[in-house]
């Protein structure tokens, strides 16, 4: 198998960002380009890859950001699956946000935290009801003899909760990544890229230029 990838070049031609053109406030940056994100109609522009360790090794997966705020980045996942259990054992997590139509990134490091139990119980509300099952059906990152087992786990839940609401399970709910760091990376030509990133310093950040 001959896939030739050293041909495939982009040149970047964005103008770039300074630190005059930052807000002081990282979440206030991050809103900003995540609002250009979705005037953009990039595909789930919310889309971003959780980095999570362990002593057995090191996972990757995407994910989909749905809030942030000062306190920082919320996603919703099973609190069983292999994630979080290196999560437990190890909270240090990164986050990737790949624009790269719009020749930007988004790269976060920080600590997990489990949001309260209410707030996942509003979020879990809002979602269909077909995702509410779905979540009561996958026993997340185990293994299943076929496909078929998933559904029919899936028909069994439909049973169980066809009327009325379906309750958030008890293994089911939100994290917060609570960041250390914030750079945001912007393509520039010759592949000498903009990196500029806040550091968290007690109750401020600071904000360095990076060398691409």
């Amino acid at each position: 198998m001959n896939v030739d990838l050293i041909r495939l070049r982009r040149e970047f031609t964005s103008n770039g960002i300074s630190s005059a053109d930052l807000d002081s406030n990282p979440f206030v940056q991050f809103k900003i380009w995540m609002e250009q994100a979705l005037d953009s109609e990039l595909t789930l522009p919310n889309a971003m890859s959780l980095a999570t360790s362990d002593e057995s090794g090191v996972g990757i997966r995407t994910v989909l950001l749905k809030t942030f705020d000062e306190q920082g980045f919320v996603f919703f996942t099973n609190y069983n699956s292999k994630k979080s259990k290196q999560i437990n054992n190890n909270p240090t997590v990164a986050l990737l946000f790949p624009w790269l139509d719009l020749e930007r990134q988004v790269k976060i490091s920080g600590t997990v935290e489990k949001i309260p139990t209410l707030e996942s119980i509003k979020y879990f509300a809002s979602r269909p009801k077909d995702s509410q099952l779905g979540a009561w059906a996958s026993e997340q990152s185990s293994i299943l003899n076929s496909r078929q087992v998933l559904l029919s786990e899936f028909d069994v839940m439909k049973r169980k909760f066809g009327e009325g609401e379906v309750p958030l399970p008890d293994f089911w709910g939100g994290y917060r990544v609570v960041p250390a760091t914030i750079e945001f990376w912007q393509g520039r030509e010759n592949r000498l890229h903009d990196r500029l990133v806040y550091v968290r310093k007690d109750s401020a950040w600071e904000i360095s230029r990076l060398a691409p």
